[in-house]
């Protein structure tokens, strides 16, 4: 999503974040009002009623037709229709945080459950202790995955010592692998899961 892009979708939550303009959204989905008639309904002043559908109309979510001296207003539903094709789809919504730093929680858990510089990766990283969280758990389970090479058979007893470098209680290490489907085991072999 350009930076254009979202700047608008940000205007578009703005303007409908306000509880007046809402209601307003809602009365004229279901019939076309005058000013005068949305302050009665609403009871606002209209002058009020004029502000909010300036705003709505910046957004293309109202439309507006003279009557005499009267301006009818109604809800461009066509419009809202493509606002919400376009929008409110999951990769659109996931694209608002495309810039967002999505290792700086795996990063955090690290931190706090690993002894050692974490940063350097010479140093010698043991864990404190399992977490209890089944996410936290998986983001460690992951970290020690990374100790392997993809393709690679181990036996039993070299990923016990490599899990051991890390952890006491090694076999509950190499159990969780397994389990969350990070490890293969096959005839007391090892292997990492494609």
């Amino acid at each position: 999503m350009t930076r254009e892009q979202f700047q608008n979708l940000l205007r578009f939550f703005k303007t409908l974040g306000d509880e007046s303009r809402l209601k307003i959204i809602g009365i004229l989905a279901t019939k076309e009002c005058s000013v005068e008639e949305l302050a009665a309904l609403l009871q606002l002043k209209e002058p009020t009623v004029s502000h909010h559908l300036t705003k709505l109309k910046q957004l293309n979510l109202v439309t507006m037709r003279s009557e005499g001296n009267t301006h009818i207003y109604q809800l461009d539903s066509e419009n809202l229709q493509n606002i919400s094709k376009e929008v409110f789809i999951p990769e659109k919504i996931a694209s608002l945080v495309q810039d967002i730093d999505n290792s700086a929680w795996e990063d955090k858990v690290l931190k706090t459950y690993l002894e050692g510089d974490y940063g350097n990766k010479n140093s010698a990283q043991r864990l404190k202790e399992i977490p209890q969280s089944r996410k936290k758990r998986l983001v460690v389970l992951q970290w020690l995955a990374k100790k392997f090479e993809s393709g690679v058979n181990y036996p039993e007893n070299v990923v016990d010592e490599v899990l051991k470098l890390h952890y006491t209680d090694y076999k509950t290490l190499r159990q969780e692998l397994v389990i969350q489907g990070l490890m293969q085991q096959e005839d007391q072999m090892y292997r990492l899961t494609p």
